[in-house]
């Protein structure tokens, strides 16, 4: 009969083994059934593997909690299996081979086991019986003398309390009431943490909060009575599940001085046997088979050598390359998501206890503080530490640590650092091979960010994507500070979080505290005010919600939400951005509370932060000469086009070029004196800003010359002197010059000269359309130029457009629009204004061919409106 179950899907990654892991261990501790669950564990995590590396695909699993054992199926999804079409036996493979070692282990370990096919699935299950134990054998303790065992009351009180998953009591014993003074009316549906009294500061060690969601956890906390007093306790706390697979906890509560009821007795240690000693140390300590991951394998160690010197807590850490620091990476009986990836020195405290280097016993870390950083404001007093060494090189520190005082010697320190030296190098081997994935991995990404970073000039997308590369891949949340100058402070220019909902907060945050000292040392350097400010602005924020102190501290303009801190509470680090000698910025990276940043990470962070400086860099500089080829291209363009009486005027210019707002191609409108303007329309031989210098002279050159009087062939008569005078930057000019003068009776007389020039055309109302001038030689080429003015009246309705050869000469294959295509254009144009005339010419170019135009481009028109 099944009496509960529970499931889980795992995607097809590598580190799916050791969450599945974790979930069967898990269940089966929730369920209490301790005796399988190493059995169990064991061949899920092959089984596992067989779906997610070996087939490629999600893992399903699935755990059955029946009243003699546990059943736990495991399936993948392969998309194509060839069914076995005869019942043979089945081959396990052996024990060197890579593949069957799965099925291998259900054989050897398993009560019953089998295999089931289909063309998209492969089903793996097998049964765990629990054992048949005869009572009292289970665990025993030595035989002690009356006169030694512990003194209780005349009657022992065991208050079983369950609490329900949101932490409130769901049920309360008569032992309890008569313990603490409560009867079950009185605390049921209530907190547990209402009546509890937890020995260390909240934040800094378990809490009473963390101590219900483990599966299994014994330890002393006291219960205010109903007469205010605290009732020291020792608690032994198991979490299990319904069959609904709602979760709960049950409490086991007895007077602190008779915890001898409850304690898990102290194991005794290992024999030192013949048989034992054909027995590998390591598999000995660690367990068979060894975690295959660098995490699992310091979680396993931690754990064992917890159980081993039966301690209240143990932990492992890592030195750096330089073994001048240690990295906590796995710790059990403590806050170890505060603590992991914290760093401590090596050489710490005084004396020969203080160094990492040597076997060290604390027996009273009160009488030492500070001896071992990693336990401050942890509640440990005893402690026991061991160097982990490969070939004379510190490698890291093992260590275990309980809540008495004097609980270990010389002795216990032996024992452990004999288990060190076995685990030592295989963890010196996983650690080697995680740093080199992570080499690996941290190359690719580097090459990505280059790419992508020399992939944009704008200032604004590089900020972005600086801080999109590092969130969340090295940090939770990002600040990008800018120096505009040396002599400028540092401008918060960009905010992320990897929460969207947190970036306002964290942004009103930094705004509201000095940004970091620009300082060009290489590296990353811890920065504390962030931490230290969300932490102040949580505080207030929950005196003010319970009416306490001063309700105009700060966050009183923008408050700081507990989530805003807890958001940036934790470790905060600053990069300098340097390029070209200067510091530019400073790039900010920060983790959420009591969070730390791993070395490799910062040193990830350090290269990335010396590319994201040159291409910040980069951009300001591009950014700073675009404005600049902006502002000079700006003043070559005309200011504007003047009202000219009776007369409408409209120009559309497009320069070729990315950046560019002024080609070689030019116009000029201006008025010369009462009732007479000039009109040009250019173009420079080539492209960019040597054509654009030539622009520049030949329209100013044209309204001086015309403002003096001068006639139409000598203006250009005058600037084609000018142009050969420029010598080796000369350019051949093509240019239509004319003067306008609007009449009274409402017509317009022009005069104009074609040097060179695509011809005007003329828009009659009737829809001829004919050239208005004849061709003559262009402008730079020829010292004594003989040009004429030749004279011409626009009727009302009449239009004059003027090109340059942009327009005439688009192309699509080995079509050209020409002086043809654009008169039959035009000739459909009648009616239209000026302004209406120049945009269809310009949508019957660009639609002329698929690809955008390559040339530069003015459309000038003039039109007479027709009298109403």
């Amino acid at each position: 009969m099944i009496t509960a179950r529970a499931a889980a899907t795992f995607d097809p990654v590598a580190r799916s083994v050791a969450t599945a892991r974790a979930f069967v261990r898990d269940t089966l501790q929730g369920w209490g059934y301790t005796d399988v669950v190493d059995d169990a564990v064991v061949l899920t995590s092959e089984l596992v593997t067989n779906a997610v590396i070996h087939a490629g695909t999600a893992a399903d699993v699935l755990c059955l909690r029946t009243e003699d054992g546990v059943r736990v199926e495991i399936a993948d999804h392969y998309p194509e299996r060839e069914i076995p079409l005869q019942p043979a036996a089945l081959d396990l493979g052996s024990l060197d081979s890579e593949n069957g070692r799965g099925l291998l282990l259900c054989a050897a370990l398993a009560s019953r086991w089998g295999v089931e096919y289909s063309p998209t699935r492969k089903h793996v299950w097998f049964q765990l019986d629990l054992p048949d134990r005869p009572v009292g054998v289970r665990s025993a303790g030595p035989l002690l003398p009356v006169g030694l065992l512990p003194v209780t009351d005349e009657r022992v009180r065991v208050a079983v309390v369950q609490i329900d998953s949101e932490g409130a009591v769901a049920a309360w014993n008569d032992d309890a009431t008569y313990l603490f003074g409560y009867t079950a009316d009185q605390v049921v549906g209530k907190q547990l943490t209402d009546f509890t009294a937890w020995p260390q500061t909240p934040g800094t060690s378990t809490g009473i909060a963390d101590a219900l969601r483990l599966s299994r956890w014994e330890g002393s906390y006291g219960i205010r009575g109903a007469d205010g007093r605290t009732i020291p306790v020792y608690g032994s706390h198991l979490r299990v599940r319904d069959p609904q697979g709602e979760p709960s906890t049950v409490c086991l509560l007895v007077r602190d001085y008779e915890r001898a009821v409850l304690q898990t007795p102290v194991r005794a240690p290992v024999s030192d046997t013949a048989e034992s000693r054909k027995t590998d140390p390591f598999e000995v300590f660690i367990g068979s088979p060894a975690p295959d991951d660098l995490d699992g394998l310091l979680q396993r160690t931690v754990e064992r050598a917890r159980d081993m010197l039966d301690a209240d807590a143990a932990f492992l850490l890592l030195a750096t390359d330089d073994e001048t620091e240690l990295e906590v990476r796995a710790t059990t009986g403590l806050p170890s998501a505060r603590q992991r990836f914290a760093r401590v020195p090596v050489e710490a405290g005084t004396g020969r206890y203080g160094s990492a280097r040597m076997p060290a016993v604390h027996e009273d870390l009160d009488a030492v503080p500070g001896a071992v950083p990693l336990l401050g404001n942890t509640g440990m007093r005893s402690v026991v530490t061991v160097p982990l060494k490969v070939e004379g090189r510190l490698t890291g520190s093992l260590g275990v640590a309980a809540e008495a005082a004097g609980r270990y010697s010389n002795e216990e320190a032996l024992r452990l650092q004999f288990a060190a030296d076995r685990i030592a190098l295989a963890v010196e081997s996983a650690r080697l091979g995680e740093l080199e994935r992570l080499r690996r991995g941290s190359l690719s990404f580097l090459v990505e960010a280059s790419d992508l970073l020399a992939g944009t000039l704008d200032r604004d997308q590089t900020l972005a994507l600086m801080a999109q590369m590092t969130v969340p891949t090295l940090a939770t949340w990002c600040a990008v500070y800018t120096i505009a100058d040396p002599a400028s402070d540092p401008e918060l220019s960009y905010v992320l979080h990897e929460d969207e909902e947190r970036i306002d907060g964290v942004k009103s945050l930094l705004t509201r505290i000095s940004p970091p000292e620009p300082v060009r040392t290489p590296g990353a350097r811890v920065w504390a005010a962030p931490a230290q400010a969300a932490h102040e602005a949580a505080l207030r924020t929950s005196m003010r919600s319970i009416g306490i102190g001063d309700p105009g501290g700060l966050g009183s303009t923008t408050r700081t939400t507990l989530a805003t801190a807890a958001a940036v509470g934790g470790e905060t680090v600053v990069l300098p951005l340097v390029a070209r000698n200067r510091v530019i910025g400073m790039l900010t990276l920060g983790k959420p509370s009591d969070d730390h940043f791993r070395q490799e990470i910062l040193e990830l962070a350090e290269d990335l932060s010396r590319r994201a400086a040159l291409a910040l860099d980069n951009a300001r500089l591009y950014s700073e000469r675009t404005a600049i080829s902006q502002s000079l291209q700006r003043s070559l363009l005309p200011p504007g086009l003047p009202a000219v009486p009776n007369v409408e005027v409209d120009v559309i210019y497009r320069a070729a070029g990315e950046g560019n707002e002024v080609g070689g191609d030019f116009y000029d409108v201006f008025p010369i004196r009462d009732g007479a303007y000039g009109f040009a329309i250019g173009d420079v031989c080539g492209t960019g800003p040597e054509a654009a210098a030539v622009t520049g002279l030949a329209r100013h050159a044209l309204r001086l010359l015309a403002r003096e009087g001068f006639a139409g062939p000598a203006v250009l008569e005058r600037l084609n002197a000018a142009i050969l005078d420029e010598g080796t930057r000369s350019r051949f000019l093509t240019l239509l010059y004319g003067e306008l003068w609007p009449q009274e009776d409402g017509s317009a007389l022009l005069k104009v000269v074609c040097a060179g020039h695509p011809l005007p055309l003329r828009l009659r109302q009737d829809g001829s359309v004919e050239p208005a001038a004849d061709p003559q030689p262009l402008l730079g080429v020829m010292e004594d130029l003989e040009l004429y003015e030749q004279e011409f009246t626009l009727e009302p309705g009449d239009v004059l457009l003027c090109v340059t050869d942009g327009v005439t000469e688009r192309r699509e294959g080995t079509r050209m629009l020409g002086d043809d295509g654009l008169a039959d254009v035009l000739a459909h144009c009648t009616g239209l204004t000026a302004g209406a005339v120049a945009a269809r010419i310009l949508r019957a170019v660009e639609r002329f061919a698929a690809e955008p135009p390559s040339d530069d481009m003015a459309i000038l028109t003039m039109r007479v409106p027709e009298p109403h």
